[in-house]
């Protein structure tokens, strides 16, 4: 798929590795190693060939399991049933990645990514458009621009993903306008102005289903089709306070190296093309779930 806007890599499947540090992996070992015979309950690797499966279980035996508290391997995390619920969830990732022939150091990078506790960021959510409870388990943050094709595409696919799982997962979204959009900002600003008078999530599908009418009066329009106050609709959408809010997102997107849109964090992970985003949010819910 086409590279959009900054660094665009894809969608839905297709955005990008963050690229976070984290604890580095022992070194890789042969298939004849000690770590290269030990079986990981619940996951099913009976139709591995047996080079699949040898990859598999030397992974599961060399790699750390996600809990900082937990010093042991994963294969040993989930056979030994510690204390520490996202083990589960990290064996099978390991055994989707080699089933899909990814390269060792790709394996060991998505594992980095995905799950070691230093690769999570802070990102502050007051002030930003949500929906789903604020105490859900899990919270998916998007930054994404209404004039960018690969964001309207991804619309849908995040609305479905979302409603699914509406009571465990809290949906946040950040404005990132492009420049290379000549109408992203002033879809922001109605966005906003929309959100003002309590219909952001309305005015978002409008402008992600709009199809590139993106003219003030097509805004108006949508405005009016909503019931919106017009006069205020207008004057919100040129107060500082709209400003301050596009801006403050724009350096927080600077702050984070998000480099493209839509981009997707999952509890403070960038969201990663080689995990599919459906089970990346069942595995949150679920750790976050036993965790509590």
């Amino acid at each position: 798929m086409a590279a959009h806007a900054r660094g665009w890599r894809g969608v839905l499947v297709a955005l990008a590795l963050s690229g976070c540090p984290g604890p580095s992996a022992p070194d890789p070992v042969s298939a004849n190693s000690a770590n290269a015979d030990v079986a990981v309950a619940g996951v099913d690797t009976t139709e591995f060939t047996p080079r699949e499966k040898r990859e598999f279980e030397r992974y599961a035996g060399q790699l750390s399991a996600p809990c900082p508290n937990v010093a042991l391997s994963v294969a040993r995390c989930v056979n030994e049933k510690a204390a520490c619920p996202a083990c589960l969830a990290a064996a099978e990732m390991i055994a989707k990645a080699v089933r899909e022939g990814m390269a060792g150091e790709q394996i060991e990078g998505l594992y980095k990514d995905r799950f070691d506790p230093a690769s999570a960021k802070a990102i502050p959510l007051a002030g930003s458009p949500s929906r789903g409870p604020e105490t859900a388990p899990v919270t998916l943050v998007e930054f994404a621009d209404f004039e960018c094709p690969f964001c309207q595409k991804l619309a849908p696919e995040l609305d479905a993903l979302w409603d699914k799982r509406k009571d465990a997962v809290r949906f946040v979204y950040k404005f990132m306008p492009l420049s290379m959009h000549p109408h992203g900002e002033i879809a922001a600003r109605a966005a906003i102005a929309a959100s003002d008078q309590g219909k952001f999530w309305e005015m978002h599908h409008k402008l992600f289903e709009a199809a590139g009418r993106l003219e003030q009066t097509d805004l108006e329009e949508y405005a009016t089709a909503l019931g919106l106050d017009l006069a205020r609709f207008r004057t919100d959408m040129q107060s500082a306070a709209t400003t301050a809010r596009i801006n403050d997102d724009r350096a927080l997107a600077d702050t984070l190296g998000v480099k493209g849109t839509p981009t997707i964090y999952v509890d403070g992970r960038e969201y990663d093309p080689k995990v599919d985003l459906g089970d990346w949010l069942d595995q949150e819910i679920a750790a976050k779930s036993a965790k509590r």
